[in-house]
């Protein structure tokens, strides 16, 4: 018999999900208890199929228009009918869906992709978006910033050695050239929170499984990019140092579950580079794993910039090659049972 997917609640308004404001948890709280209830949802405990869904960066930064790097995809309106879906697939599963692990990208002024932290010969800092290539360092074109060796505790000399490496490590790796992004995800600011649609779905979920959200927090180390959740771009400074490390703990506890359900912003950077080290921590230890993973395909999309940048087609390759690899490409419309490999 197919399952029956559950109604969305009252309180959830579609168009809402483009907007900020605050959730009012007392009254989640008192309704996720009675839905629970109304519809014999049983705590997260008792399943015997274990799904996580990892939402990643689904933060005001990335997903509400007008905010600072918001996603919106080549159709301008990405990112909120993404956390439409999102929301709709939260509710609708909320009987099978066992935890919930939202990433958080916390930036600070100070970091190596912020134009303070460059200058150029006449001591100007790169406007957002400026691509800065190991050759761009090696010229001069563009220097670490001395003034921040206070704050960072270095010095002007070793900022620069590490700029050096870190382009070059890019271009060894095949990664993007380091890019300048205008200041998002800073801590304390209302960009870095959960977008209010989504946060109030994880908090329902929360409270009516008794299964607490798991924060992963990334991103917030001064030396280095951090897109995936698993693992930041460089790990090691130019004396072998290390600036960031591997989310192991992380990568072992999404191994424990049946099923592994992706999300989020962005398709080409965040959500791709934590599927791109999933695969390859995954394929070092056991190739079937693979077939654990799920990507919600109609719930993220890639960065566009009009005029400026666009990566929707890197994003569909990486997709493509990640299906390829054995993961399974999914709709969040279509009835979860459906889905290759789960058994509810």
């Amino acid at each position: 018999m197919a399952r029956k997917e559950l109604p969305l609640p009252s309180h959830f308004d579609p168009n809402k999900t483009g907007e900020v404001w605050r959730v009012e948890y007392q009254k989640r709280l008192e309704e996720a208890g009675m839905w629970a209830r109304q519809y014999s949802i049983g705590p997260a405990s008792k399943d015997t199929f274990r799904i996580c869904l990892v939402a990643v960066d689904v933060q005001n930064t990335f997903c509400i228009p007008g905010f600072e790097l918001y996603v919106g995809g080549r159709s301008g309106t990405g990112a909120v009918d993404d956390n439409r879906r999102l929301s709709e697939f939260i509710y609708r599963n909320l009987d099978v869906i066992t935890q919930i692990c939202p990433t958080m990208d916390t930036h600070q002024a100070m970091q190596i992709f912020h134009s303070l932290y460059l200058v150029n010969g006449k001591g100007e800092h790169p406007a957002p978006f400026t691509l800065i290539s190991e050759e761009d360092v090696e010229k001069g074109v563009w220097r670490f910033n001395p003034e921040l060796g206070f704050s960072l505790q270095v010095d002007g000399e070793y900022g620069q050695r590490h700029l050096l490496r870190y382009t070059r490590k890019l271009r060894e790796g095949g990664k993007y050239d380091l890019t300048v992004w205008p200041y998002h995800g800073m801590l304390g600011g209302i960009g870095h929170a959960l977008v209010a649609a989504v946060e109030e779905a994880i908090f329902f979920h929360c409270v009516a499984r008794f299964s607490q959200t798991d924060f992963h927090v990334k991103g917030d180390r001064p030396f280095t990019e951090h897109y995936s959740v698993l693992g930041p771009e460089v790990l090691e400074g130019p004396g072998g140092e290390a600036i960031g490390r591997k989310s192991d703990k992380f990568f072992r506890k999404l191994l424990d579950f049946d099923a592994v359900v992706i999300a989020g912003q962005a398709k080409s950077h965040c959500v791709a580079w934590t599927i791109d080290d999933l695969l390859e921590d995954i394929l070092s230890k056991d190739r079937s794993l693979v077939e654990k993973v799920y990507l919600l395909e109609d719930c993220t999309s890639p960065v566009v910039v009009p005029g400026v940048m666009d990566y929707t087609e890197q994003a569909d390759t990486a997709f493509g090659r990640f299906a390829d690899a054995g993961m399974h490409i999914v709709r969040s419309v279509d009835p979860i049972d459906t889905w290759p490999g789960i058994r509810l």
